[in-house]
């Protein structure tokens, strides 16, 4: 079934509601806004990878793309404005995020630059883009951070810190938002299969390294599937949902070890 507005007024027609998926192109991302579109949610879906984003649009015929960089602020007037085309934004997913190892020693200043910009200068200017049509729909903001966010890892230490920072931007803004009916929350998932190991530019063998050793520190003793992550998302993005301020970790028990 469709879901509409659940109060449109008698002289309106229900409209869908609406997403922004950032990061939409791959992973998480792509498996988030399939489901929403499925849920009956209208998708706006964000990247900086056309073919990628197409890929993820074929899948439902909800998903709508623009192509723009979260990183970049003169791209979210654009985004927003794409994904407010029905006049709303119910849901917004902070989901695009970058991360390269790298000892505190081997630190690149333009990469530290570039995932600060990506993973909390983009999502504090994005949501702030959208907070109008958020507010006019008292709807949920849903921000994607890691198990890094709290765990402590050498050589994730910029990766780390910037997914520390949207789980405090999360809180703040539960409070702040709060007046307005907003709900904002955190999925925080630990070591998942996707791609995200490949585009940091390791090697065959440096991946299957890094897997072996996190399926062996799991406690449940698997890496997570994208499967694991999106119901968690999904019921946070529920109009009706009484959950905000909260870091939803889904990572196999990873952050106790």
């Amino acid at each position: 079934m469709t879901e509409t507005d659940p109060t449109p007024t008698a002289d309106q027609e229900p409209t869908r509601r609406t997403a922004l998926v950032t990061g939409g192109g791959s992973g998480i991302g792509r498996a988030v806004a399939l489901a929403l579109a499925e849920a009956g949610l209208d998708v706006l879906v964000t990247g900086r990878r056309p073919a990628a984003l197409a890929e993820t649009a074929a899948r439902h015929p909800a998903i709508r793309t623009h192509v723009a960089d979260v990183a970049d602020p003169d791209d979210h007037e654009a985004i927003v404005a794409a994904a407010a085309r029905s006049g709303r934004i119910d849901v917004l997913i902070n989901n695009a995020g970058i991360g390269a190892p790298g000892d505190l020693g081997d630190i690149a200043a333009d990469v530290a630059r570039q995932t600060w910009s990506t993973n909390v200068l983009g999502p504090i200017l994005l949501t702030q883009a959208a907070l109008p049509y958020l507010i006019k729909a008292r709807g949920s903001i849903i921000n994607i951070s890691s198990t890094y966010g709290v765990k402590p890892a050498p050589g994730h230490s910029v990766y780390g810190a910037s997914k520390a920072a949207l789980e405090h931007l999360t809180r703040s803004w539960a409070l702040e938002l709060a007046e307005h009916g907003i709900r904002v929350n955190a999925v925080a998932p630990g070591p998942t299969e996707s791609e995200a190991l490949l585009r940091m530019g390791l090697s065959d063998e440096q991946i299957a390294a890094i897997k072996d050793e996190e399926r062996r520190l799991i406690p449940l003793r698997r890496r997570g599937e994208v499967e694991d992550v999106v119901p968690w998302v999904v019921a946070l993005a529920d109009h009706r949902g009484w959950v905000t301020g909260q870091i939803i970790g889904v990572d196999g028990g990873y952050a106790l070890t």
